[in-house]
């Protein structure tokens, strides 16, 4: 094993000595904090100006950055909106998944807290609600963003675990599962759409009556002997 004497710095002491020269940050580091800059300016422009409203320009300017930045992160909008659908479809199953298990086992505090976590998430900020419900799906349309189309299944899927989760012994194979998840989602998202598009003008309380009520009706008919 070679020894270098202490007053001699190594190639890889150079490289990185030669990173570190702004505010002690090396170039990567520089580099990921202007790509998280980009896309808190790009949740914040999109979010209440829509996406198709808003250019490279409108975010850099929003960011404080010069636009070769934005290149240096993000090869076109579409690509950026989409880091930030990704981030925002996350936070919202956090606090839904996080709301559920909290209320387990009791299946009707279950609806109810992961119903009221889905519903405040998308009051509390209305730009995570306005990428999700409404621009997303224009994307996805218009642009043919795949990736947005594979997240939203995702749904599909939490609710078919939250459907589970709520009713162990439910005995219905994976594909009914599958059919009944999709329809619930589809339904609760249709309620939201019109909820964010109306500006949050009903009450809190009236949109999770109107989402619960599917929920309940589920849980209902499950509670009932099968009949082979």
């Amino acid at each position: 094993m070679t020894k270098h004497p202490s007053n001699v710095t190594t190639p890889a002491q150079q490289k990185n000595s030669k990173e570190r020269q702004f505010k002690g940050l090396s170039l990567t580091e520089r580099k990921q904090a202007r790509r998280e800059k980009l896309i808190e300016a790009g949740i914040e422009t999109y979010g209440t100006q829509g996406f198709f409203s808003v250019t490279v320009k409108d975010v850099c300017n929003e960011a404080k950055l010069t636009e070769r930045y934005f290149y240096e992160s993000f090869k076109k909008s579409e690509d950026l909106f989409q880091t930030i659908f990704l981030k925002l479809i996350e936070t919202l199953q956090h606090n839904l998944m996080q709301a559920v298990m909290q209320a387990s086992p009791d299946p009707v505090k279950m609806i109810d807290a992961g119903l009221s976590a889905l519903l405040h998430t998308l009051k509390d900020d209305p730009r995570l609600a306005r990428i999700i419900y409404i621009d997303a799906m224009l994307v996805q349309e218009l642009h043919n963003q795949a990736t947005i189309h594979e997240t939203m299944q995702r749904f599909d899927r939490m609710i078919q675990a939250f459907v589970m989760l709520m009713m162990p012994h439910l005995q219905r194979n994976e594909q009914e599962m599958s059919f009944i998840a999709t329809g619930l989602n589809g339904y609760v998202t249709q309620i939201a759409i019109r909820w964010v598009v109306g500006g949050f003008k009903q009450s809190t309380d009236d949109i999770l009556f109107a989402c619960r009520t599917v929920f309940l009706s589920l849980l209902q008919t499950f509670s009932k002997p099968q009949n082979n």
